[in-house]
C-alpha cells in the first residue's frame, strides 16, 4: 500500500502543478467592474486570427467588446466556451472575440471550431495579454468587457457562466444606450 501511494505522489503533483497554471490561486474567482470614470483606455489588441486573417480591436470601437483569452488544454476554458457562445448569440450590439494563449495552433482550432462561432486570435505567447498592465488578465480563463469608448468595463478572473456574463455584459450596452 505504501509503495502505491509514493508512485502516486509524482503524479498527484504533477496534475496540480499542470492545472495550476490555468488560474493564480489569488486572483481565482475574482470579479472587478470599473465605473465609468475609473474606465482606463483598452490596450491595441491586434493579431492573426487562428484559421487565417487579422483582427484590431479598433475597428470596433464605438461597440461593447467581450474578450475571452483561453486555452485548448485549459479545463474551466473548456466549461465555459458553451456560455460564451450562448451569450454571443443571445445579445445584439456586441462582439466577440477570442485570444488563444499558450497553445498549439492545430489544437486550438480543433478545440474552437464548433464549439465557437466567433473569431479568436492565436497568441501563444501571451503578448496581448501583456499589453494589459493596467487591468491584467493573468488568469486563463479570463474575460474583459470593453465598452464602446473602448475602455475596460469589467475583467473576470476565472471561468465566467452565461448569467453572469449577460448581467454584466447587459449593463455595459446599456450605458452605451444612455
Amino acid at each position: 500500500m505504501m509503495v502505491i501511494v509514493k508512485r502516486l505522489i509524482p503524479l498527484v503533483l504533477a496534475a496540480t502543478l499542470a492545472l495550476a497554471g490555468c488560474a493564480a490561486p489569488k486572483d481565482t474567482g475574482q470579479v472587478v467592474t470599473y465605473k465609468p470614470g475609473e474606465r482606463v483606455a483598452a490596450p491595441q489588441v491586434k493579431g492573426q486570427l487562428l484559421e487565417g486573417g487579422d483582427y484590431d480591436l479598433a475597428a470596433h470601437k464605438g461597440k461593447v467588446v467581450v474578450i475571452n483569452f483561453w486555452a485548448s488544454w485549459c479545463p474551466p476554458c473548456r466549461v465555459e466556451a458553451d456560455d460564451l457562445e450562448s451569450v454571443r448569440k443571445s445579445l445584439t450590439g456586441v462582439e466577440f472575440v477570442g485570444i488563444n494563449v499558450r497553445d498549439e495552433r492545430s489544437k486550438a482550432i480543433a478545440f474552437h471550431e464548433g464549439r465557437a462561432a466567433y473569431p479568436s486570435i492565436f497568441d501563444p505567447a501571451g503578448r496581448l495579454a501583456l499589453a494589459f498592465s493596467q487591468v491584467p488578465p493573468n488568469t486563463i480563463p479570463a474575460t474583459l468587457i470593453i465598452d464602446s469608448q473602448g475602455r475596460i468595463a469589467a475583467v473576470i478572473r476565472k471561468a465566467i457562466q452565461r448569467d453572469e456574463l449577460t448581467r454584466l455584459t447587459s449593463d455595459v450596452l446599456a450605458e452605451s444606450a444612455t
